[in-house]
């Protein structure tokens, strides 16, 4: 983009060319940004629900609607959910299949960020849509993550995101933007969502400080995911064996070996010891292996972890793990 020209006025300008460029690089004609993923998706669903006639949308109760936006799908935009799986990872074709309430569209978080960053395989993924569409139903990808599963399933974006009507994609959780997302679809639909983001109060004025750290995401960290993921597998292994030890009664890795560059930690131990062990090893040896632990959702005296191996990360071997968890 010219930085020479006026950066941006309710979505013109460099926020255009973020729009175009994702919309290329997910396979899809036309893409809206949106200041939040809560309000693209709610937007996007809508818009499905008055095409499809139903707005019952089929999503896994650990999707990111279900847990982290405090019921906006049907507070604020009239939806109602359905859950063809309870299992603690995406449903499979059968389940789709066997669902036993109508629905107008199927959700997918791709990954499944609080079931450990889980995703199907390709075949899996491929049958799931397909059964979906079987039901007459349109399929939306929760992308949030998406950017870093093209590792996983062995092909490129553009062929991961065309299998869905519809997709969301975050800037800032794996490439480091400011904030913001874009919904990419089909040209009516994306003329439509414009709409209503104006009503969800999501035309703002100038958005370029986001629109070009977006932009920098996918010029810098994007071609860098393939290494995280890679490196996250050694990451993990290395856990898995450093906490072997008899100072540790029992641990868990989950997945074993990570589907992107993010996988789950679980101790027996309460989240405020873990905490506060996280903190004082950052304090005291300048090495930082875990953060935020939490017990919410876990079996009594039990605690989970989120590890994300990004830049940094690459320069940690097998050795330096061991020392970390050794000192923590």
């Amino acid at each position: 983009h010219d930085l020479d020209d006026w950066t941006d006025v309710y979505g013109n300008g460099v926020v255009a060319e973020l729009e175009r460029r994702t919309a290329s690089l997910l396979g899809f004609p036309a893409a809206a940004f949106f200041p939040t993923g809560t309000m693209a998706q709610q937007v996007a669903l809508r818009c499905w629900a008055t095409r499809t006639g139903d707005a019952t949308v089929a999503l896994h109760p650990q999707a990111h609607p279900e847990v982290h936006e405090r019921s906006a799908f049907s507070v604020v935009s009239g939806l109602r959910t359905v859950h063809p799986t309870t299992e603690p990872r995406l449903p499979t074709a059968d389940e789709v299949r066997e669902c036993d309430e109508p629905f107008g569209a199927l959700m997918l978080e791709l990954p499944l960020r609080d079931a450990g960053f889980v995703l199907p395989t390709w075949d899996e993924l491929v049958a799931v849509v397909e059964a979906a569409r079987e039901r007459d139903a349109v399929v939306h990808f929760d992308g949030a993550r998406l950017w870093e599963c093209a590792p996983h399933f062995g092909r490129p974006l553009d062929e991961i995101a065309s299998l869905a009507d519809s997709v969301y994609v975050s800037f800032y959780k794996s490439l480091d933007g400011m904030s913001g997302a874009v919904l990419a679809g089909p040209e009516p639909l994306i003329e439509e969502a414009r709409a209503w983001r104006h009503r969800y109060g999501g035309q703002l004025f100038q958005q370029y400080p986001a629109a070009l750290s977006a932009l920098l995401g996918l010029e810098r960290e994007l071609p860098r995911l393939p290494s995280y993921v890679a490196h996250a597998k050694v990451v993990a292994a290395a856990l898995t064996d450093a906490l072997r030890g008899p100072a540790v009664p029992w641990s868990r890795i989950h997945p074993p070996v990570p589907h992107t560059h993010q996988f789950q930690v679980w101790l027996p131990y309460g989240k405020d010891a873990l905490n506060e062990a996280a903190l004082r090893q950052s304090e005291e040896t300048g090495v930082t292996l875990f953060r935020r632990w939490f017990s919410d959702g876990c079996p009594p005296g039990v605690s989970v972890t989120e590890v994300t191996v990004a830049s940094e990360g690459l320069e940690w071997t097998p050795q330096d793990v061991a020392e970390a968890v050794s000192q923590f």
